[in-house]
């Protein structure tokens, strides 16, 4: 993944060595010197993930990294300190001030690459997010509002999986000081209870006798139920396989055992910060979009909403230099199906169709309504390789899905044929995106249809 850190740090081979490591690994990296300067940088780059020293003149990490989080226009960017600091309060301090973690210096690399794929990851969703918002306010549907990281968040529900029963006993007690807690120490059961139990944090133990603790996040991070609760994972001091795997899968962050309890409130408190700032992101425009930029039928976003979304995706793609698809779809033959069984059982074959592909698609994607029959799907920061994927997935799943309608015939089968258009360089459009795959569509049509082209490969 392609993506902007900002370096701050006083010391110019400091920044040096981390600058030669990132550059190495296709990051692209901008600096600072010092607090000051690096908020600065922050407000004019947008980095993607900030890489801050504790130690510096004049103003300090931690007190850079506290006005990071005070400001609405950058708070949602994830700031990762860096530190020859090893003391647990140190930790705490600028967990305290709104990072998101730290890095003990001399680095370890895979450590660091660990956590800056993980904190990317999240920051994708919420720069999607964060865009629609932005979509909403230009087209007047949505007030203006501040979101921030400093937000109250007593009160919010946690469940706690441990089945060392002391030590589930004093975690529970300790949160429930701030939180409503539930703690579960029969893990075989703690599916169905995060499944229904609408929690802002899940925080699981490593270390269970009977069950694999790695594999029982995993499982949270892939229901639809769960995916988006963040997920902390107790791990003990010496398991660093443990904390990287589950960074990679997505696991949010790791407390290591055994616990400090002021380090614990910390991370738990940034964890949950996040989760509603994302939440507050979501609720806004699903409060009052519906009435203007979703379609009414099938649920997705309407055409009116994707051209102006459109347009918005592809100059922040363009001036980040970050990649952008987008796939169109249309369902083969489909005059035949109203001709046959009437326009009511058309309907429910377009909205059952909707709903396919947006199980086929991340939360990053957007899916929308072009109209009659034809779908678009925009992908941020998706090349042309993984798009193709995507809609390869979209048909076979649809293919393969019987289609259940309201007629004495039960079910139809339907396939779709569908144009797949990446980004090209500077003075590309949003237009010519959609052009460009519309005539791939055409040409899947043309070809015997039920086929996925791309406008790359002609």
């Amino acid at each position: 993944m392609s993506a902007l850190v900002l370096v701050v740090d006083d010391v110019p081979a400091n920044v040096k060595l981390l600058e030669v490591k990132l550059t190495n690994e296709y990051y692209d990296v901008v600096t600072a010197k010092d607090g000051f300067e690096a908020i600065s940088q922050a407000k004019q780059h947008k980095p993607d993930l900030i890489l801050l020293d504790v130690m510096m003149p004049g103003m300090d990490g931690f007190e850079t990294c506290r006005k990071m989080k005070e400001d609405p226009d950058i708070s949602h960017i994830p700031v990762v300190m860096v530190t020859a600091l090893s003391d647990i309060a140190d930790r705490v301090r600028g967990l305290e001030a709104g990072a998101d973690d730290f890095v003990t210096k001399p680095i370890n690399d895979i450590a660091l690459f660990a956590r800056v794929k993980s904190l990317l990851r999240i920051k994708v969703l919420l720069d999607e997010l964060r865009m629609r918002d932005k979509t909403s306010l230009q087209m007047g549907v949505l007030a203006e509002g501040q979101n921030t990281f400093t937000q109250d968040v007593s009160g919010s529900s946690i469940l706690v999986i441990d089945d060392d029963v002391v030590q589930l006993k004093r975690l529970t007690e300790r949160l429930a000081q701030d939180y409503k807690v539930e703690g579960v120490s029969k893990p075989e059961g703690a599916n169905s209870i995060a499944a229904n139990g609408n929690f802002d944090l899940i925080i699981v133990s490593t270390q269970l006798a009977d069950t694999d603790g790695l594999r029982l996040a995993s499982h949270f991070k892939s229901q639809e139920e769960t995916r988006n609760i963040p997920i902390l994972m107790l791990v003990d001091e010496d398991d660093s396989r443990a904390m990287l795997k589950g960074l990679e899968f997505g696991v949010n962050d790791y407390i290591i055992m055994p616990v400090d309890y002021n380090e614990m409130a910390a991370r738990v408190k940034t964890q949950i910060r996040r989760k509603k700032y994302q939440d507050a992101l979501k609720s806004n425009y699903q409060q009052t979009i519906s009435r203007a930029i979703t379609d009414n039928l099938t649920g997705l976003y309407n055409r009116h909403y994707l051209n102006a979304h459109l347009d918005n995706l592809v100059r922040q793609a363009l001036n980040n230099n970050k990649p952008l698809s987008l796939i169109i779809l249309d369902v083969d033959h489909f005059k035949s199906v109203n001709d046959t069984y009437g326009h009511d059982i058309g309907d429910q074959v377009l909205k059952q169709i909707a709903d396919m592909v947006i199980k086929s698609i991340r939360s990053a994607d957007l899916g929308a309504r072009l109209g009659g029959e034809e779908f678009v799907v925009l992908m941020p920061e998706t090349d042309s390789q993984q798009a193709s994927d995507a809609a390869e997935r979209i048909r076979k799943m649809v293919e393969s899905t019987p289609i259940k309608v309201a007629h004495e015939v039960g079910q139809i089968n339907k396939t779709v044929s569908i144009g797949v258009a990446f980004l090209n360089e500077m003075g590309d459009s949003g237009q010519g995106l959609l052009k460009r795959a519309d005539e791939a569509l055409y040409k899947a049509k043309n070809g015997g249809r039920n086929k996925v082209v791309s406008a790359i490969s002609e």
